[in-house]
């Protein structure tokens, strides 16, 4: 190889080894610098030059790869997400039976679409901006018709996260009035503060709380294409704006996170009672396909619908039983039969913080 230093064959190598080992690129340009030093000089001396310049070269580059700094870290690929088709025309994008983190980018939550021959009606909007901006183009890869209506179920963040992307498009957002009160509260704000740390890139500065344009206080009709959808206040249940979607001449219901099917429902300060009740209401409606909060779609919507109520009545009977007796709770959690639940996915992470709210509420009922 000719190492004559200043001229091309030399300064291409080394700039061909820069590009190849980043940790001592600074020391192969510090190499060409010295050469370049030495020539103004005029330091003619036949093979000298390339001499020093490759001792400074075996001096520098283990220094150099020793101090390099680490590459700066890539924002994780987005989870694959595929939409399925329920029913004709009816679409669900299923999330992760799992806890929101950087690593699933906060798609753990599902989110609808109704394809109608005028527009799409979206239902959620997903925990981020980049998941809500995939789902418009999954949509898009559908459909060449344009999204006409988003229906928020609940303003839970891993469903709301995405309604900027929403906003900016103009679509109009459609809600219960009953979300005001969140949306403005500390704890919404804290929220979307820890999120911007916790899930980030994802969640970051840019990510901002949406308000609906349409806030509902009641049952409302929207037609679209010949395709009639009740909205039906379900509130308060999983939270005060429990929103349900029922599709009657397909016998549908997206019932947000009314509905955690195939694990263990979030309850979190939930009032468990009116959910009960909620869910009651739902079954008397008899429909066959339901699209829930969390979980795949059913075809067996009456045993999906029982499923979260049957482990909501149990919770609410083994704690308010412990609250009567003034048991204390780690002592009711343990003796509790918990076996028809315990194979459910986040059994482990959401069971005994349920079962420890539910605890709390029902020492205040009894009081």
């Amino acid at each position: 190889m000719n190492f004559r230093l200043g001229q091309t064959p030399a300064r291409d190598w080394l700039h061909s080894r820069a590009a190849g080992a980043p940790a001592v690129a600074p020391a192969l340009l510090s190499a060409l610098l010295l050469s370049r030093l030495l020539s103004r000089l005029k330091w003619r001396r036949r093979g000298w030059r390339a001499v020093l310049c490759m001792a400074w070269l075996a001096i520098a580059a283990p220094l150099a790869a020793q101090t390099a700094l680490p590459p700066l870290p890539r924002s994780p690929p987005l989870p694959f997400f595929k939409p399925a088709e329920v029913l004709p025309g009816l679409w669900l994008v299923q999330g992760a039976s799992a806890l929101g983190t950087a690593a699933n980018a906060n798609f753990i939550s599902n989110a609808a679409f109704i394809v109608t021959p005028e527009g799409v009606v979206v239902v959620d909007a997903l925990g981020s901006p980049a998941l809500a901006r995939a789902l418009v183009e999954a949509i898009a890869q559908i459909t060449p018709l344009p999204i006409k209506h988003l229906i928020v179920t609940h303003y839970h963040a891993d469903h709301i996260y995405g309604l900027q992307v929403f906003q900016d498009m103009g679509v109009p957002i459609t809600a219960h009035r009953a979300a005001l009160a969140y949306l403005h509260s500390d704890a919404a704000r804290l929220r979307l503060q820890a999120s911007r740390e916790e899930l980030a890139p994802w969640i970051d500065a840019q990510t901002r709380l949406v308000p609906a344009d349409h806030w509902i206080d009641g049952p409302q009709t929207l037609t679209l294409g010949g395709v009639q959808m009740l909205l039906q206040p379900a509130g308060p249940a999983h939270t005060p704006e429990d929103l349900t979607v029922v599709l009657p001449q397909w016998q549908a219901l997206i019932a947000g996170d009314l509905v955690f099917r195939g694990r263990i429902p979030f309850v979190g300060q939930a009032d468990s009672g009116r959910w009960i009740e909620a869910l009651n209401r739902l079954l008397a409606l008899g429909v066959r396909t339901l699209l829930p909060g969390h979980g795949p779609a059913s075809t067996d919507a009456a045993a999906d619908l029982a499923l979260t109520r049957d482990y909501l009545v149990h919770l609410r009977h083994t704690m308010a039983e412990a609250a009567r007796k003034l048991e204390p709770f780690e002592e009711a959690y343990a003796q509790a039969d918990w076996s028809r639940f315990e194979h459910l996915p986040l059994f482990k992470a959401a069971n005994r913080i349920n079962a420890f709210n539910t605890y709390l509420l029902m020492e205040q009922l009894a009081r």
